[in-house]
């Protein structure tokens, strides 16, 4: 997500942010129906009630984030009439927010927002480019799988996947799968996809797709037939990267994408527990 919609949405949802007159920040469920994406108030309602629901199961009460009230609105007529809202403390929100889906940009930005106390947009940032790697593997890891099954399924064979694989690897890198561990100092039990930053996360995965989807369209049934597939999507991958000024095999090592996903869980273990206290980096 880009540093000047980081900027924008916090703008959008600090400018909707109240307060009651003992202090309480509170933002209303209309108000965040609109900045999460949701069209029907029926439809943003169900969310709601699932929060509710996640509230209740965290031993908190639920009447103390989500308060129901009346307002009137005006008509385009002129005239007013009554229509119910909520009150939700930031907490509500964070439970709101955490059932929707993360891979739409509101609502990835509004589950970290409502779960750091802080409101500085460069730790937002960083939490969100976080959670991007998390999904980028969890996708690849998924996408993998699928090829695997092709594989299996038309070749007959359980182990053509690694070396489908580590062909697509030395295409994409130029170098094989074990000169980039040694590169990127991956333990020699783990995958190098743990260890990639997202960019080339994103990058083996779309080869693969095209691979899955070729192997299938064209009915490809020995294993020549699909490695040569998926270096050749490999290596167009690579040279698109190579235009845009990006060689993979130069990229440092990202973070091991297992701790940032324990650290990312651990962090919203915290709010859950403590809603009172939520996460102050």
């Amino acid at each position: 997500m880009k540093n000047d919609l980081i900027y924008q949405l916090t703008e959008s949802f600090e400018g909707h942010a109240q307060e009651t007159e003992n202090g309480i920040e509170y933002w209303l469920a209309r108000d965040i129906q609109h900045l999460l994406g949701y069209t029907e108030w029926r439809n943003f309602l169900n969310i709601v009630g699932k929060a509710k629901t996640a509230c209740e199961v965290s031993n908190n009460a639920i009447k103390d984030h989500f308060v129901d009230i009346n307002k009137m609105v005006e008509l385009g007529s002129g005239s007013q009439r009554e229509i119910s809202d909520i009150m939700l403390t930031r907490y509500a929100c964070y439970l709101i927010a955490q059932n929707g889906d993360p891979t739409k940009q509101p609502i990835a930005f509004a589950q970290t927002y409502f779960a750091m106390q802080t409101r500085k947009a460069e730790l937002i940032e960083k939490r969100l480019l976080e959670t991007e790697r998390v999904l980028a593997r969890k996708k690849l890891t998924g996408t993998e799988k699928e090829l695997s099954k092709v594989i299996y399924e038309q070749t007959g064979r359980n182990q053509n996947f690694g070396l489908i694989r580590s062909k697509g690897d030395q295409a994409l890198f130029d170098n094989n799968t074990q000169a980039m561990k040694a590169r990127w100092q991956v333990p020699i039990n783990r995958p190098l996809a743990d260890f990639a930053p997202t960019i080339i996360l994103k990058a083996k995965d779309f080869a693969t797709e095209i691979t899955i989807h070729n192997a299938r369209e064209n009915n490809m049934s020995q294993e020549p037939q699909i490695s040569q597939e998926h270096v050749a999507n490999n290596q167009a991958v690579r040279e698109t990267l190579l235009n845009r000024g990006i060689r993979p095999e130069n990229l440092p090592a990202a973070e091991d994408v297992k701790k940032v996903e324990r650290r990312l869980v651990s962090a919203e273990k915290k709010v859950l527990k403590n809603p009172d206290g939520l996460e102050d980096e």
